[in-house]
């Protein structure tokens, strides 16, 4: 989502700002009110995701965006996967969780699943775990909520704090992040356990394999390039 493929998706249509990412990963949402987008990503202020998304409606139309954002997130995948080799195994096993998964109350999730893969392996991959990302973002949402935390507070108690919430565009003065953490603890406990069963659909060894296959699409991904 900050990538160079995604930032030149943004060029390309001639998005600023945020403007691409809400586009782009709101688009399996349809054409609709900004509110249905904030619902959705949960984590952002409802002025900034409308500025953004109002906008980039008038230059740029849901299919457009869909399918460029994908390839997008593709693009990336295929150039950053060169050198790994099991691609087709991992996105059978990454296949199995996304299919099992249950889609309530996960609108994110379930756009984006519906969304067909590529043929190739790598774009399979990348697509699959871009997909779950946004499994586990859903089902953090909801224990967020849960856990009785507003947005800001959820932001302003996870990593990068006051920082971060300022770079989703929350407004100064902000409250001090240091009560809010047994909620947030609470909240990350609820996540994981919300998500868990959606990995049952792998017996133990498929499980193994898939946290090898894993470990090593990530070395290949973020290895150091040579000098």
């Amino acid at each position: 989502m900050i990538s160079s493929q995604a930032k030149a998706f943004s060029k390309d249509h001639g998005l600023r700002g945020r403007q691409g990412y809400v586009r782009g990963r709101g688009s399996v949402l349809g054409d609709v009110d900004a509110d249905v987008v904030t619902a959705a990503f949960g984590f952002w202020p409802a002025d900034i995701i409308r500025e953004s998304w109002d906008a980039a409606r008038l230059v740029l139309d849901v299919p457009t965006a869909l399918q460029d954002y994908a390839e997008a997130c593709r693009a990336w995948g295929r150039e950053r996967l060169e050198s790994f080799d099991d691609a087709g195994r991992l996105a059978e096993l990454l296949g199995w969780v996304v299919d099992g998964a249950d889609v309530a109350g996960l609108t994110l999730y379930a756009g984006w699943r519906a969304l067909a893969l590529p043929d190739d392996d790598l774009g399979r991959v990348i697509q699959q775990l871009h997909v779950l990302r946004e499994y586990r973002g859903g089902m953090h949402l909801v224990a967020v909520v849960a856990s009785g935390l507003s947005p800001l507070q959820a932001v302003l108690s996870g990593p990068g704090g006051h920082g971060n919430a300022a770079f989703f565009g929350w407004e100064e003065p902000f409250e001090d992040a240091t009560g809010l953490q047994l909620a947030r603890s609470e909240a990350e406990t609820l996540t994981d356990r919300l998500v868990s069963p959606s990995w049952d659909v792998l017996g133990h060894d498929e499980r193994v394999e898939l946290l090898d296959l894993l470990a090593a699409a990530s070395r290949a991904a973020f290895a150091p390039t040579a000098a």
